[in-house]
């Protein structure tokens, strides 16, 4: 899959991991729940990285935790 894909589906995870919907995302991370969903709708081609760690700091967690994930293994990125 690719990147975006994975960061995409990782969000997801992680949303449904801990019982957040978008706008409980949105809340904690501060991150605007148009972006959430161009991010999800692959509007914006890439996600900026202060969008993901804002992102991640809403689900209080690291980047390195964020990317801790079989999702983000070599063997299942393609570009």
């Amino acid at each position: 899959m690719k990147l975006e894909d994975a960061v995409i589906l990782r969000i997801e995870q992680l949303c449904l991991e801990k019982g957040m919907t978008k706008y409980d995302l949105f809340k904690a991370s501060g991150v605007p729940q148009t972006t959430l969903t161009s991010i999800k709708k692959k509007r914006s081609g890439s996600v900026k990285l202060i969008t993901l760690y804002r992102i991640c700091e809403g689900f209080e967690m690291s980047l390195k935790e964020f990317f801790t994930s079989p999702l983000f293994n070599r063997d299942n990125i393609i570009e």
